[in-house]
């Protein structure tokens, strides 16, 4: 029963997060807040190659704060609008949308629930993650941001802008507020869970009483059943891989790299959140190089992250036709050389 009761321990904690973050987000957006800064961003005069890397900068904005999952949301359907507006070549825009969530998803503890399963053992404040992963963080992010916009560049469909749509218009309310605070407590608390549910819980419950947010709408954006089943699928791989001693003995003898190889592989394999319940189940060797595998070997596969799903229901739902082969044509060199930046980060620490 103990081995249940530690892997429920592990687990709750960054679900319970990240449904507050999925609530803070969904009202943000029913705000205009994610569409006002896209608007920003797109502003006449810009070429579609600096629209672009506006548009990735807030991607990854939006992934520390809210989470990877709330970017692949709401972002995708922005960039792709961007990318109509202008009357350029959408797959750098689409692709991007959920690329760089994936790369930027190491800046912020909440940014990925794989950051909060591996370090549940070693809870921390947002500012002593920042300083312990910045580097890599920012290493993995810069190299996934410059391929894609050499990619763009390659496609040559980046004439001078046009007049882009007009943003809808930003009614700050309790969503914009709850942005500030939710990313406030995320810096300051070793264990910021429940305090982030709660302020989610009642700014969704606010929204919807204001008749600013309609419940089935944040029903949909925080998948209520899709996190409860995955946090027993969590539950349950993490027990089985208390048991299993073996691989502990096999993990704990692996050095940065090789570790941070097979969870990029076990990602692709088996998803990245029960892949961070079977390689974290005991305290890591490397957890920083783990989570690198973690977080950015779903760029290697659409069958490596929650967000990719989320991503390819958003992009379809608008028209567009992902492609599995194109996200991994243009995703696993970019994630295998943001890896190797990272680990190089890593190794300067």
């Amino acid at each position: 029963m103990s081995a249940i009761s530690d892997a429920a321990g592990q687990a709750w904690p960054p679900f319970a997060l990240v449904a507050g973050l999925l609530c803070v987000g969904a009202v943000a957006e029913a705000e205009g807040l994610f569409a006002a800064a896209a608007g920003r961003v797109t502003r006449p005069g810009r070429t579609a190659l600096g629209v672009l890397a506006g548009l990735l900068l807030l991607d990854a904005a939006v992934t520390a704060v809210l989470n990877l999952d709330t970017a692949a949301a709401f972002m995708t359907p922005l960039m792709l609008y961007a990318a109509r507006g202008l009357g350029v070549g959408e797959a750098p825009f689409l692709y991007g949308a959920v690329l760089m969530a994936n790369a930027a998803s190491l800046l912020l503890p909440g940014a990925n629930l794989t950051n909060l399963l591996v370090l549940a053992e070693e809870p921390e404040s947002g500012a002593t993650f920042i300083a312990r992963t910045l580097p890599a963080a920012l290493a993995a992010a810069v190299v996934t941001g410059a391929g894609l916009l050499w990619w763009a560049h390659r496609t040559r469909e980046h004439p001078v802008a046009v007049e882009p749509p007009r943003a809808p218009a930003f009614r700050p309310g309790p969503g914009t507020l709850a942005v500030v605070v939710a990313a406030a407590l995320v810096l300051a608390l070793p264990r910021p869970a429940l305090p982030v549910l709660g302020v989610g819980l009642l700014t969704g419950a606010v929204a919807v009483g204001r008749a600013e947010l309609d419940l089935a709408r944040l029903r949909r954006a925080v998948g209520p059943a899709s996190l409860l089943a995955l946090l027993a699928v969590a539950i349950g791989l993490g027990t089985l891989a208390r048991d299993w001693s073996a691989l502990d003995d096999a993990l704990s003898g692996l050095a940065r790299a090789p570790t941070t190889a097979v969870a990029a592989g076990a990602s692709v394999a088996v998803n990245n959140l029960p892949a961070a319940t079977l390689l974290s189940a005991h305290p890591p060797a490397h957890p920083r190089a783990l989570l690198l595998g973690l977080d950015l070997g779903p760029n290697l596969a659409v069958t490596g992250s929650l967000s990719a799903l989320i991503w390819w229901r958003s992009a379809t739902a608008l028209g567009a036709r992902p492609s599995a082969w194109t996200y991994t044509r243009v995703g696993a060199p970019l994630a295998i050389l943001a890896m190797a930046a990272g680990l190089l980060a890593l190794a300067g620490t």
